[in-house]
């Protein structure tokens, strides 16, 4: 299955911004500390999302994302486009079994590596204002607000016209054919005349 790897998007900078949203330096500077947190989860996680019992986390030569490139690379592509995990999969030389795997693996790796430098992202408008050393009046001037004016009113009308699809549903189990048991006599009597 042919896959797409960070080698291979490296030597173009502009393709690679429009599959991570980061740049190549900024891709370099967030891999040490990714792999860190990575290998941190790995230690106590296994990669199916049980406790780690006894061996370590070790990359196998056919392992999908060998290197710490290849895994920031693959969990940054899925989380710009949001991609179905099967064609996340696909991309990636996997399966979607395999691709949910590593995204809830490196999912959390990559928000301690953001928070770790500070980049993850504010959950709240106090906190944003706290990052940015401004007060929180003009931490909400940057802030996109949320729709914030009252829904227009639609008038009803008095009747609403019936759906199409209402009169031709009905309720389960509320078939107008008729039930046949086939344990009754005569259904019995008929099956044994029908087979030679």
């Amino acid at each position: 299955m042919a896959s797409i790897r960070f080698p291979d998007v490296q030597a173009r900078p502009t393709e690679f911004l429009d599959f991570t949203s980061v740049t190549l330096d900024e891709f370099q500077h967030l891999v040490p500390p990714f792999e860190a947190a990575f290998q941190a989860h790995m230690t106590a996680w296994r990669l199916d999302g049980k406790p780690r019992t006894a061996r370590q986390f070790a990359v196998y030569k056919n392992c999908p994302l060998p290197t710490p490139q290849d895994r920031l690379f693959f969990i940054l592509v899925y989380l710009k486009t949001y991609a179905l995990q099967v064609v996340q999969g696909r991309l990636f030389g996997m399966g979607q079994s395999k691709a949910n795997q590593w995204i809830h693996v490196l999912l959390p790796g990559l928000l301690a590596a953001l928070r770790g430098l500070g980049d993850a992202p504010a959950r709240s408008l106090t906190a944003l204002a706290q990052r940015l050393g401004v007060s929180e009046a003009d931490a909400a001037t940057v802030v996109t607000p949320l729709a914030e004016q009252p829904a227009p009113v639609v008038a009803v009308p008095a009747v609403a016209p019936a759906s199409p699809l209402l009169p031709m549903t009905g309720r389960n189990g509320a078939s107008s054919a008729p039930k046949t048991l086939l344990n009754r006599p005569t259904v019995i009597a008929a099956r044994k005349r029908i087979t030679p």
